[in-house]
């Protein structure tokens, strides 16, 4: 097979195309996360919840955040292990919950899982009872009775029932049924997720790493492993080799040779565009951390900087932070990586206008 050469703006443009990022915006929600495959939750919202943040990037103000939950109201998206995805999509997942322990992670902790689970399963059927008389529930309103606390150097140690449930869902025990507030609702899986036939596992993950191909545009074939959702994409697609980028690739053979016309967008810390941080720098040639966790004084870019995005570059980072307190979008500075050109400050400006507008705050810029 042909290997396919590849310059660094080749690849870049590829990667942003394939995420939605360029000047053609997807028609709508259900087309969104259907074409990234997946938005991810996480619980920080300096400027708004990540899966919000993600979406306004791609569709720009008229994305309300009221349709995702109304979408995940009707099951039509699904939260799976702090990952919106399409309903349909779950086939892609229920023979590979049926043979847990999970994939993707170290085999030690697979079975650190195995054997916990087993010690805790008195604890495991007291919550399956529960929830199948009472549910959906918080987390908190089920009982403790774990033999084993879980051990964890992090913030889930002896978090127990809510490190179950976890792991049950990675076994198709239980599902997240909805959230009331930032707490998630855990009832029966059987009575969340639709009646779809698996399919078996190793086609599975074959469609799952061409469709993950088919998001991210340019991707390795191997990685490092990773939970929930890998970085890597195996044999899907076509190899390719990058110009000035060590290594081999795999890309997405519908993605070459198409026009390409850019624009500007911010993105969340948490986007996929960014979120392999090696392919970022690889690709991009941006240095970029997600700096919440240093402390304040140790901070280049700010608490939750926003990459910008301009045409196939990252060009940039902005310090916001919504202070819904004072009904503001406070943005303390605006990092250039490159010099703007009048062009491009007007384009990332009025970026930054509309994100005010979406959350309905007013703007206050740094003097």
């Amino acid at each position: 097979m042909t290997v396919h050469e590849l310059s660094r703006t080749d690849a870049r443009r590829i990667a942003v195309r394939a995420q939605l990022l360029d000047a053609v915006r997807p028609d709508g929600l259900s087309d969104l996360v259907r074409g990234l495959t997946l938005l991810q939750i996480d619980p920080v919202a300096a400027v708004a919840p990540n899966a919000d943040l993600v979406a306004w990037s791609r569709l720009g103000s008229p994305y309300a955040p009221a349709g995702l939950r109304a979408e995940l109201d009707k099951r039509t998206l699904l939260e799976l292990q702090a990952m919106i995805r399409p309903a349909e999509d779950l086939a892609l997942y229920r023979a590979e919950m049926a043979e847990w322990p999970e994939r993707g992670t170290p085999s030690s902790w697979r079975e650190y899982h195995r054997t916990w689970v087993a010690a805790n399963d008195a604890c495991r059927r007291d919550l399956l009872d529960r929830l199948g008389a009472e549910g959906p529930l918080p987390s908190r309103d089920l009982p403790d009775t774990c033999a084993q606390p879980w051990r964890s150097s992090g913030w889930s140690n002896n978090r127990n029932v809510t490190k179950l449930l976890e792991l049950m869902v990675q076994r198709g025990e239980v599902a997240v049924a909805g959230r009331t507030g930032g707490d998630r609702l855990w009832d029966l899986a059987d009575r969340v997720y639709p009646d779809v036939p698996p399919i078996p596992v190793e086609e599975a993950l074959r469609i799952r790493d061409e469709r993950r191909l088919s998001a991210l545009g340019i991707a390795r074939a191997r990685g490092p492993e990773c939970p929930v959702e890998p970085a890597d994409v195996g044999e899907a697609g076509e190899p390719a080799v990058v110009e000035g980028v060590r290594g081999k690739w795999r890309v997405d053979p519908a993605q070459l040779g198409r026009p390409f016309e850019g624009r500007a967008a911010l993105l969340s810390p948490f986007d996929r565009l960014v979120h392999d941080r090696k392919r970022t720098s690889e690709l991009f040639e941006f240095d970029y951390q997600l700096e919440m966790y240093k402390p304040a004084a140790k901070r280049r870019w700010g608490y939750f900087a926003l990459p910008i995005l301009y045409g196939d570059g990252l060009v940039g980072k902005v310090d916001a932070t919504a202070d819904r307190r004072t009904g503001a979008l406070r943005v303390d500075a605006i990092h250039q990586d490159v010099p703007f050109t009048e062009p491009m400050s007007a384009e990332i400006g009025h970026e930054i206008e509309d994100l005010a507008r979406w959350l309905g705050l007013e703007l206050a810029l740094p003097a």
